[in-house]
């Protein structure tokens, strides 16, 4: 009988509140903030601190690598690291659209003023602009060398350097920037790129655009960053060549102009730069501990400033100039030009508590009631911080130090989760990193506890489970008490780092390995307080736990593992020159040693019933002996790095094991077998624990998440593992060869935008099956009818219809078709199409003759037929038998959008009647009867008319 096993799937992530794979945005109504959490985006209420929801994509196992806000503050489009889109929606907290177009990580995106396009950069060098409405990507550009770094919609003025408020039309431009040190500016309406400015020496990683879109400011490398003007009446005119303008003029007239350089105090690349959506400010943050804000001066104080330049330039031209000269002289101060530092000036610097990744600005409605914004500002240590600044008072003139409004720092580790360890009943959960020990309510994953202590290296809990020890990297034994949240002990307990301790099976006492090359044993004991009020007054005596040291291994090497054999008889000894030493418990006597690895071993277990040992060491290998002789039953090549963690689950031989190549697997300790593989980190694995009936698996890594993996009841066979993998194996390979045949055309500026995935391969093939199914149901009844005008009245049984179509209740074919082709995702359809081959392309069009004829789903049919005929024009026009097929599907085609156009002129006008009849109803017209009666002439008043709507 084939053995099976039961499922590990993953139940629960916490520990993350915001990663430094992406930036952050403030929620529409800022009041919480769209934060990365590794694969997932987490939303945070900034005043509580409390997470109230998380977007979860089962069939997404990428980072989050940006986040952009739509103009209407209810959905959001998130990039990932493998190159798709998704666009979530705050209120239903669900993603309707998938877009699947780039073969690298997304790194920029940005939506229009009107919210129904997108555009995305990626590390593969492209541009791409989504339609959000029709859920389709529109096309694809290439020109830069290098990664996109941040993207910009600029609309495109009419003449005279008003802004367009047509809203439908594709127009516009778009300014790119690159890594290639490039900008760029994209005509979208020709879809060609019609500008390119060398900006900088080194990298563009971000520009912006003001919110009147005449300056832009772009950053670099060097301590400064740049201000270019753009010119509206350049953009304007477009393409359009202006005849009466000289040669030199035509040639020179470029619509982004330099302006000129601001120096900031920041020594740094720049990481983000952004303006404030109405308030006049700029925000320019670094890879250092803070947030520059810069005040954009207005015109009136701009004047100022240069006639106080050019007053005091006058004075000094006296103080040095020769007698006698007239004073009063124009000629003596030039006019100066204004400077990119009259119009930027340094207003606040928001220092934070650690490395700035992103910042966002708070969104104010009104600037002239606002007297302050908010900024919200993530840092890489895993932390969400709000500050707030006060806008510039005219009154006063007094500028205030920006403060800490909000933090969101107790959810999570600011390192390395280096050490787990669970409570004897499973309920609670320890968990340390370089500075930080919090306790976890595994029922609700809420942090219950928070202490600092040294750099944890081992936890285990104590005394059912009131204390909790770690052992540190300074080599002290750390005591706390979790119920008042406080240290009570700290043992020296080595010279050197402690890096292993476990309880003895008894619980009465523990052991520690240290790197000092010393093993020692403690014993627990408690002690009596009686501590002594201020004025006299006796408190009761309380009792603690401590430890008592009763005696002390010495080793010939850095101890990096201990571990006690269940029925306590026995100790093993991991050491630094890569054997494994075995003694008795009791009298401390030389048993086994262990050697095989070629580095060392970094953990090991042994199991339940005292005859396994399993060790993991650096080498990338398990090995897998028996305790009674110390023989090596099996050695594998577990992992593609460092093994940090080895555990048995309670009464079995199962392993679990954990590295650095971001994986855990679980492996049959009897039949030397690979189990499952667990795939979700996103870095190294430090830590494992095991509840003790092994329903649970909870990991920490370098990610600063805590994952747990629950035991299902689902069975798991071998066999059909491996087939999986190899399938998984199959279509990555298979998804790789199609990019690489579709790379084949970067020398073209424009392309389509779509990309191959294995979900439009199967909606293809599933396009396939039911034009299959459709065409044997029309052949068979097409036969049927021959027969039928040959034999007159008895022409046999009718064909019988596809068990399918009778099953969704007596389809017809084309009906059957439109279904299947009605469940595509919109966002896949076209790349779908293009699985079909050249014959059932020819078969569909007959489908979509019908469809248009019953004029059923008439843009779905449309979309279609247009694609087909732009993709297989060359076959289709070379193909004779088409053109009657191609006749009858224009003119039914016209006659269904004559009919579409109709209805949506005729709903138009209905409902531009009922806009006048309502304007019309709740309108009022109030004037002043006082100047009724009244002689108008030139120096009267004229009456005003008031137009109040109810």
């Amino acid at each position: 009988m084939v053995k099976s096993y039961l499922r590990y799937e993953p139940y629960k992530t916490f520990g993350v509140i915001a990663s430094a794979s992406s930036n952050v945005v403030f929620s529409g109504n800022d009041k919480f903030a769209i934060a990365p959490a590794l694969e997932d985006v987490a939303i945070w209420d900034l005043k509580k601190g409390t997470l109230i929801g998380k977007w979860h994509d089962n069939d997404n196992k990428s980072e989050v690598t940006i986040i952009a806000k739509n103009p209407n503050k209810v959905d959001y489009a998130v990039g990932y690291a493998d190159g798709s889109i998704r666009i979530w929606n705050i209120e239903r907290s669900s993603t309707s659209i998938i877009f699947n177009g780039h073969r690298g990580a997304v790194t920029a995106l940005t939506f229009d003023k009107t919210g129904t396009r997108l555009a995305s950069g990626s590390r593969d060098t492209d541009l791409i602009i989504w339609d959000v409405v029709g859920e389709v990507g529109l096309y694809r550009m290439r020109g830069h060398k290098d990664q996109i770094t941040a993207i910009r919609f600029l609309p495109r003025p009419l003449s005279g350097g008003h802004k367009s408020n047509d809203t439908i039309s594709s127009s516009g431009y778009l300014l790119s920037s690159s890594k290639d040190t490039l900008l760029k500016l994209w005509d979208l309406s020709t879809q060609h790129c019609m500008e390119t400015v060398v900006a900088h020496r080194s990298e563009i990683w971000d520009f912006d655009i003001s919110k009147d879109e005449k300056m832009l400011v772009t950053g670099s490398d060097d301590t400064e960053f740049k201000v270019w003007t753009i010119d509206h009446e350049v953009l304007a005119k477009g393409l359009e060549i202006d005849d009466s303008a000289k040669e030199e003029e035509k040639e020179m007239k470029k619509s982004i102009q330099f302006f000129g350089n601001v120096k900031r105090q920041g020594k740094d690349r720049v990481v983000t730069i952004k303006f404030h959506p109405n308030a006049s400010l700029l925000g320019v943050q670094g890879p250092e501990k803070s947030v520059e804000i810069y005040r954009i001066r207005t015109h009136e104080e701009i004047k100022k400033k240069l006639t106080r330049r050019k007053k005091r330039q006058k004075e000094k031209q006296h103080k040095t100039g020769v007698k006698g000269q007239d004073e009063n002289d124009p000629m003596e101060v030039e006019e100066q030009p204004i400077r990119a530092e009259d119009l930027i000036t340094p207003y606040q610097i928001i220092r934070t508590d650690g490395k700035v990744r992103s910042f966002d600005f708070s969104t104010i409605e009104d600037n002239s009631k606002a007297s302050s914004i908010q900024v919200l500002t993530s840092l890489t240590n895993n932390m969400l911080e709000v500050y707030t600044i006060n806008l510039l008072n005219k009154k006063t003139k007094d500028v205030i130090i920006p403060s800490k409004l909000y933090s969101i720092d107790l959810s999570g580790h600011r390192n390395d989760i280096r050490t787990l360890s669970l409570s004897t009943d499973d309920n609670l959960l320890c968990s340390a990193s370089k500075d930080t020990i919090k306790i976890w309510n595994m029922q609700t994953t809420s942090c219950i506890r928070t202490m600092e202590c040294g750099y944890a290296l081992c936890s285990a809990f104590l005394q059912d489970n009131r204390y909790v020890i770690i052992g540190t990297k300074s080599g002290h034994l750390e005591l706390f008490d979790i119920a008042s949240a406080s240290l009570t002990e700290s043992i020296e307990a080595h010279d050197k780092a402690i890096w292993s301790l476990q309880v003895r099976p008894d619980k009465k006492g523990l052991i520690t390995g240290s790197a000092d090359t010393n093993v020692k044993f403690w014993d627990f004991d408690t002690v009596e307080e009686k501590p002594q009020g201020e004025d006299g007054v006796d408190f009761p005596v309380s009792r603690r736990l401590t430890l008592v040291h009763t005696r002390t291994l010495k080793m010939s090497d850095d101890v990096l593992f201990v571990r006690y054999s269940p029925n306590q008889k026995l100790i093993a000894v991991a050491l630094l020159d890569a054997t494994v030493k075995v003694f008795y418990n009791d009298t401390l006597k030389f048993f086994l040693s262990l050697y095989g690895h070629k580095l060392p071993v970094l953990s090991m277990d042994i199991s339940s019933d005292n005859k396994l040992i399993v060790t993991g060491s650096a080498d990338k290998n398990i090995k897998i002996w028996g305790l009674d002789f110390g023989d090596c039953h099996k050695s594998i090549f577990a992992h593609q790095d460092s093994i940090m963690y080895v555990q048995f689950v309670a009464d079995t031989h199962y392993i679990f094991t954990a590295s650095k190549d971001k994986l855990i697997k679980y492996w049959d300790g009897d039949k030397f077998e690979n189990i499952m593989k667990l795939e979700g980190h996103h870095g190294e694995v430090w830590a494992l624990a095991i509840s003790k009936r092994g329903d649970l698996l909870i990991s920490g890594s370098h990610d600063r998440s805590i994952r747990v993996w629950e035991q299902t009841d689902e069975p798991l066979f071998l066999e059909e593992e491996r087939e999986k993998e190899l399938e998984e194996l199959y279509e990555s390979t298979l998804t790789t060869s199609m990019e690489k045949t579709n790379l084949e055309d970067n020398a073209v500026e424009v392309s389509s935008a779509g990309k191959q995935t294995m979900e439009t391969l199967k909606a293809g093939e599933r396009i396939m099956e039911a034009l299959d199914i459709a065409d044997e149901n029309a052949a068979s009844w097409a036969t049927y009818n021959e027969v039928l005008k040959e034999r007159g009245n008895d022409p046999g049984p009718p064909p019988k219809p596809n068990p399918i179509l009778v099953a969704l209740g007596n389809l017809t074919g084309d009906q059957y078709v439109l279904r299947i082709i009605e469940k595509v995702k919109s966002t896949e359809l076209e790349e779908a199409l293009l699985v079909l081959p050249f014959t059932k392309v020819i078969s569909l069009l007959k489908y979509l003759d019908v469809w248009a004829e019953k004029e059923i789903n008439i843009t779905l049919t449309c979309r279609i037929l247009f694609y087909l005929l732009k993709v297989h024009h060359n076959q289709i026009v070379a193909n004779r038998l088409m053109r009657p097929r191609l006749d009858s599907l224009r003119a039914h085609v016209r006659t269904a959008l004559k009919h579409q156009k109709d209805l949506l002129g005729y709903n138009l006008a209905a409902l531009k009647y009922i806009k006048r009849d309502w304007e019309a109803n709740s309108t009022s017209e109030f004037f002043d009867p006082s100047l009724d009666n009244e002689e108008l002439d030139d120096s009267s008043k004229k009456r005003k008319f008031i137009n109040i709507i109810s």
